[in-house]
């Protein structure tokens, strides 16, 4: 690819792209695939290239002093991208949304009416850090029909070069043009500024990485923006709950991953079973490294046990989006404190219980605004390859045009068809 040195250079991109895309709306589900599956291929096989540029893009952002989180983010290894290479197969054996049908009926005039889904055409994302990023996003907006405009972070260059290199060979091996696939390969803040007026040629934008990021897209864009990410998630012990689930489900939701959007940030405990389960929880967690804040009550009930990492918890630590291996710990009366306890500290991105109680379960579904609720379960399953997506584009925590995982079905629109025989409105 040339290099994207100027304004004018990227305005070119942005139309090569709104061109590829009407080309792309027409093509086959079975070229789609092929150019999919050897997506994948390639990164089983061919993973040198592209680990030798991961290399210069750590070395040089842990000698800039990134902070762990930033770096586990940025990281690529031979199973990270083997875990690539399923998602993408994993797109391409999922139905493709184009063309489908999501309504049919025929009115009492004989008029038939139908709403068929159909591409968005340019789908634009401004990210950081993480290189995966680039392929999921690559692979979902090849296999619903749109074309990408893609502008990763300066750390993640070589990484995403490398890959886009791969997307694009293996696109056009498959009999599709490569140029779906566009990537801003010039840093620069200003071309940020000018991808972000380029309404023109890129229908949806999609940010992803810190809440600053986010913000100044949602706030600057002059195209729709689908923002989210930003996941400060709960977990709920009820006062019913499983004990040794809970154990459980709570340290996987903070230890699995904890550098991600959907890691646990803040464990609320109910007071009856807090004496019962929460030490074995702050054991457990302190002894894989977790640093816990909490607050006086929950001191009072760990109290000076050796080998726990607790400090007292301030104001700050609530609401917070730790990304590390850190989280909070707060006792809670009811449900009813949980409830309002989420309702002004969430961001709207996971919440969960872990209950025995149905009617508590039901009324957490109910209550609880969060793009997903999860109940006796980890937050960690907030992703589109483990909902069955394949892999997102992002994870919105607002409520439109979609909310949750963006998959397949949320990059489409839809138009109406209407098929007459010689109707006329009286």
């Amino acid at each position: 690819m040339a290099t994207t040195t100027d304004k004018d250079a990227l305005l070119a991109q942005g139309k090569t792209a709104q061109a590829a895309a009407k080309q792309l709306a027409r093509t086959s589900t079975e070229m789609k695939n092929q150019a999919l599956l050897n997506v994948a291929n390639g990164l089983e096989t061919e993973q040198e290239p592209i680990l030798a540029g991961n290399r210069k893009d750590y070395d040089t952002a842990k000698a800039g002093g990134m902070d762990d989180a930033m770096l586990d983010r940025l990281l690529l290894t031979p199973d990270r991208l083997l875990g690539m290479a399923r998602d993408v197969r994993a797109i391409a054996e999922l139905p493709d949304p184009v063309e489908e049908v999501i309504e049919r009926k025929t009115l009492a005039n004989g008029l038939e009416v139908e709403r068929r889904r159909v591409p968005l055409g340019v789908i634009g994302s401004i990210y950081e850090s993480r290189p995966n990023i680039t392929v999921d996003i690559a692979a979902l907006t090849l296999k619903s029909g749109n074309a990408c405009l893609l502008r990763g972070g300066r750390e993640s260059l070589h990484s995403n070069l490398a890959l886009v290199g791969l997307l694009r060979r293996a696109i056009g091996e498959a009999g599709i043009n490569p140029d779906v696939v566009q990537y801003v390969d010039n840093p620069d803040r200003e071309l940020v500024d000018t991808m972000l007026q380029m309404k023109e040629y890129i229908n949806l934008l999609v940010p992803r990485g810190g809440a600053g990021l986010i913000n100044f897209v949602a706030a600057s864009a002059a195209m729709p923006v689908v923002a989210g990410g930003v996941g400060v998630c709960h977990t709920y012990v009820d006062r019913t709950a499983d004990l040794e689930k809970a154990a459980r489900i709570v340290f996987n939701a903070k230890v699995q991953r904890p550098t991600v959007c959907n890691a646990l940030d803040t464990v609320l405990v109910h007071s009856e079973v807090a004496p019962g389960c929460l030490p074995d929880i702050a054991r457990n967690l302190s002894n894989a490294g977790v640093e816990l804040h909490c607050d006086h009550r929950a001191l009072s009930i760990l109290g000076p046990e050796p080998g726990l990492n607790t400090q007292p918890a301030t104001e700050e630590d609530w609401g917070k989006e730790f990304l590390s291996l850190t989280a909070a710990i707060k006792i809670v009366d009811s449900l009813d404190e949980a409830l309002e306890h989420i309702d002004t500290y969430g961001s709207g991105h996971t919440e969960a219980i872990i209950t025995s109680d149905a009617d508590a379960s039901s009324r957490f579904q109910r209550d609880v605004d969060a793009a997903a609720v999860i109940v006796n379960a980890s937050s960690r399953f907030t992703d589109g390859g483990q909902l069955g997506l394949g892999a997102e584009v992002g994870i919105s925590t607002q409520k439109f045009h979609a909310r949750g995982p963006l998959g397949l079905a949320e990059l489409t629109s839809y138009k109406w068809v209407i098929i007459g025989d010689g109707q006329v409105r009286e």
